[in-house]
């Protein structure tokens, strides 16, 4: 038997071993699990029969308060118990199939004998709980895996810095708890394991690759003391996946004081929030909370407006006749309300607000004004100026609800009270009787005196009545926040618009669009940043990790927004640069390498894993500094060109196309239009003969098959196969839609064709022709 079979047999043995523990570790916890779901059940059954239960004194009203408290307690731990059994025993279930991906032996500085270190998805330890069978991939020594090769090496822990040699590094993959493939390796994770990862099919939902972080990945992952950690990657450098891990070890390294609610993720669309929901339940951890900005918009400004959201903007960017005056003025308009320096130009209005440009509305009663505007702005600017005007309104707020209370008392000897009270229902007397009851208990007194009666019920009319008033005035509904940001636009801005004509037309698309309470996407962050300055909005504590994908998307503005929004949180952000489809996103980059955080650390990822060697040796060629792309060296074909002539010999060669790679065992196919109504278009050309599902802005979720999706929307997402559904010139040749372009390209894993209907694109025909092959029309692929 040679040394190789020997070593496999070996690590076989271990293997059956280590199932076997685990097997007895998940019949303990079934047994457990069993006795912690009866104690549940019959604590649910019981619940009321083991609470005292007596409110006759007050001291009964406490005890019994308590009682109920502690039953409720007892209660949640043991579903607690329950869940976390239930956790346990999903990633052993995992772990049987595959205990581990990768072994250290690593000898530490003084010992004579080097300890084996297996890793995988979770620790685990033999029966006795003496010594450690698997590792968690998180651990601290875990790191030695991902960043030395054999030889000298070391790792962090928090009593410091052990160091030492690294004898073997060995990788595995494992099926069914059997060796599929076993070798040793360097500082890279191998090209074998990788190739065997990036083989396989897409899916619908992201996958947790543990096994194969690489370095870089690692820096990320395990990064804890910067503030603001900026990662550049390319498409297709694992940035995103990095990201959730990072979530993982932080919950893991961090599991006493820190749970998923302390940490969000801005993500692209709510489609890649479905596409990103798997990663930690896989290894073991509850899902942060996840948002998008423009979700978070639409809860601060969505009841008062319509507000668009960015792909809107997007839709009519591509749309829109790029030589119109009203796209060019958009574009400006865009450009100016998303940069830093607009911010300033908000920051000296506020500034100047003790001069006046506060405006409120009226406080409305019954179609009579109680509190007029004139009244509130007096009260206003009669305040102590040292205040801040988020104290002021505080104060401003106060004196109005004390009006609308001695409103209440007048109202009560108003006729139209005594109407209302003929229309009560039994339930509005009923209430009155038991208030009345409740209130005179302990004086023998009955429900007879008519004008008791008769008082209690007007009370309760014009309460009624007052309540969404009060709650309005609470809420700051008072404050006239339409009319305060429209002076924005009612001059020049101090510093710095140089074409007052243009500026003049910003001003005018701006107001019509106030006028009719629409809210264009470019101007929902302003607007949101104004009323928080104006009402006063705390910061948000209780986050302590922000991430933010795609990050190249967001404008200067929306990102110092966000800083002031989540202060002490530490940020990271997620971003390509090629990948920049708003119009603003250009203008990221300054953000990304000259925020001025002391605390910042940028990590740059130029490899891409998601597609093959071909896909990304063409797609590297649409894009500025595409050179310095590294493609990983797997195999596959070339990117393919199919030149039609019209709709109908788009929809025949495309449905051919489609079989094909059906045949071939494609699950994912993604047919990618460049805008809404185009991708919509390609669906209802082909959904007579292809059973296939509409992405749109809308959509949380999508099936395995083919999927028909705009560029904009496939963004983090990755498919088998991808079809563009038109890369002519006459629909993609405007510079600005050059990185729409790549993004569209570099979602295919395997394979990439582009049909064009008529000249293809400029971004096509400038590439090395030995980068892409044109089909002809007797060709296959």
């Amino acid at each position: 038997m040679g040394e190789e079979q020997k070593n496999i047999n070996e690590e076989q043995q271990r293997i059956d071993r280590v199932i076997v523990e685990i097997d007895h570790i998940m019949k303990r916890l079934q047994i457990h699990g069993k006795g912690v779901k009866s104690d549940t059940l019959e604590l649910r059954k019981t619940f009321w029969q083991d609470v005292t239960v007596n409110l006759d004194e007050p001291d009964d009203v406490v005890e019994t308060f308590t009682s109920i408290k502690q039953q409720a307690e007892l209660l949640s731990e043991r579903e607690r118990s329950h869940g976390q059994i239930h956790t346990q025993l999903k990633i052993l279930t995992k772990l049987k199939e595959s205990p581990y991906f990768g072994r250290i032996d690593f000898k530490e500085q003084g010992e004579k004998v080097a300890e084996s270190i297996y890793l995988g998805i979770a620790s685990v330890m033999d029966r006795n709980e003496e010594q450690f069978l698997i590792y968690d991939w998180r651990a601290p020594i875990s790191s030695l895996y991902y960043d030395f090769p054999p030889g000298p090496a070391a790792y962090g822990t928090p009593e410091g810095e052990i160091s030492g040699k690294m004898e073997l590094k060995r990788q595995y993959i494992i099926r069914n708890g059997n060796i599929v493939s076993m070798f040793d390796t360097g500082i890279t994770i191998g090209d074998e394991l990788l190739q065997e990862v990036l083989g396989h099919n897409a899916s619908t939902q992201m996958k947790s690759i543990v096994a194969t972080i690489q370095r870089e990945q690692n820096q990320i992952i395990r990064n804890e003391k910067s503030k603001l950690l900026v990662v550049q990657g390319v498409a297709g450098s694992g940035k995103t996946s990095a990201a959730l891990q990072r979530v993982a070890y932080l919950l893991y390294r961090n599991r006493h004081t820190l749970s998923s609610e302390n940490i969000m993720l801005f993500s692209p669309n709510s489609l890649f929030n479905s596409y990103v929901s798997t990663v930690l339940p896989e290894l073991g951890e509850e899902n942060m909370k996840q948002t998008t900005f423009q979700e978070y918009l639409d809860r601060q400004l969505g009841a008062q407006y319509k507000v668009e959201d960015p792909f809107s903007q997007l839709e009519f960017l591509l749309n829109e006749e790029e030589k119109s005056i009203y796209y060019r003025t958009r574009m400006a308009s865009i450009r100016f309300k998303g940069s830093l320096q607009f911010k300033s130009y908000i920051d000296q209005f506020l500034d100047s607000i003790d001069l006046g440009g506060l405006y409120f509305k009226d406080i409305i009663f019954r179609s009579t004004v109680i509190v007029s505007k004139m009244d509130i702005l007096d009260q206003f600017y009669q305040l102590d100026s040292s205040f801040s005007i988020p104290n002021r309104i505080q104060m401003v707020q106060d004196w109005i609800i004390k009006q609308l209370r001695r409103q209440a008392k007048k109202e009560l000897r108003k006729s139209w009270v005594e109407e209302e009270i003929q229309f009560l229902e039994k339930e509005d007397y009923l209430e009155a009787y038991n208030a009345h009851k409740k209130k005179y208990e302990h004086q023998n007194e009955t429900f007879d005196d008519f004008e008791q009666e008769q008082k209690f019920l007007m009370k309760q009319v014009v309460n009624r009545e007052m309540k969404p008033l009060i709650k309005s005035v609470k809420r700051l509904r008072f404050i006239d926040l339409k009319k305060i940001y429209r002076q924005l636009f009612a001059e020049k801005p101090d510093k710095g618009y140089n074409d007052p004509l243009e500026w003049s037309r910003i001003c005018q698309i701006s107001l019509t669009a106030l006028e009719k309470n629409i809210l264009p996407y470019e101007d929902a962050t302003p607007l949101l940043y104004l009323k928080d300055r104006i009402e006063g909005k705390k910061a948000n504590l209780s986050l302590r990790y922000v991430f933010i994908d795609e990050a190249q998307d967001y404008s200067p503005f929306q990102f110092a927004y966000l800083k002031e929004l989540f202060p002490y949180s530490k940020m990271t952000l997620l971003g390509d640069m090629n990948q920049a489809i708003f119009l603003h996103s250009k203008e990221m980059v300054s953000i990304f390498e000259v925020d001025s955080e002391k605390e910042k650390e940028t990590i740059v990822l130029t490899r891409s894993y998601r597609s093959t060697k071909q896909i990304v040796e063409f797609t590297r060629g649409l894009t500025i500094a595409g050179e310095r792309i590294e493609p990983f060296n797997r195999d596959g074909k070339k990117p393919t060109l199919t030149r039609v002539n019209n709709a109908v010999e788009w929809k025949k060669k495309v449905q051919k196309r489609i079989r094909e790679l059906r045949e071939f065992g494609y699950q994912t196919i993604a047919i990618i239009g460049k805008t809404a109504s185009e991708t919509k278009f390609a669906f209802e050309m082909l959904s007579d003969e292809i059973d296939g599902f509409l992405m749109e802005k809308g959509s949380i979720h999508y099936e395995k098959g083919i999927v028909f999706i705009p560029a904009y929307l496939a963004k983090g997402i990755e498919f088998d196969a991808v079809i563009m559904y038109n890369a002519s010139q006459q629909n993609f040749g405007r510079e600005l839609e050059r990185e729409l372009f790549y993004t569209a390209c570099t979602r295919a894993m395997h394979e990439l064709h582009l049909f064009s209907l008529g000249e293809e694109s400029m971004f096509i025909s400038r590439q090395p022709k030995e980068t892409y092959e044109v089909l002809k029309e007797e060709q296959s692929f």
